[in-house]
């Protein structure tokens, strides 16, 4: 047990643009509070922080293109 503590607290923290407003928009098929896609929100903890950091890149434009 001491082990497994261990290794959580060594767990870096991943960031994540989520702004628990979880729905989705039927036309773009993007969530309406973060513009992730349904795989990108469930992969995001998986992703390399290469990946996750392109993605965040994205973001900004696809909030705008929901706004639309």
């Amino acid at each position: 047990m001491r082990y497994r503590s261990a290794m959580l607290s060594q767990t870096p923290t991943i960031q994540s643009p989520c702004k628990l407003i979880c729905e989705m928009d039927l036309t773009s098929a993007l969530c309406k509070g973060c513009g992730r896609t349904r795989e990108e929100i469930a992969t995001w903890s998986r992703m390399t922080p290469a990946k996750r950091a392109f993605i965040m890149t994205e973001l900004e434009d696809r909030m705008a293109e929901l706004d639309k």
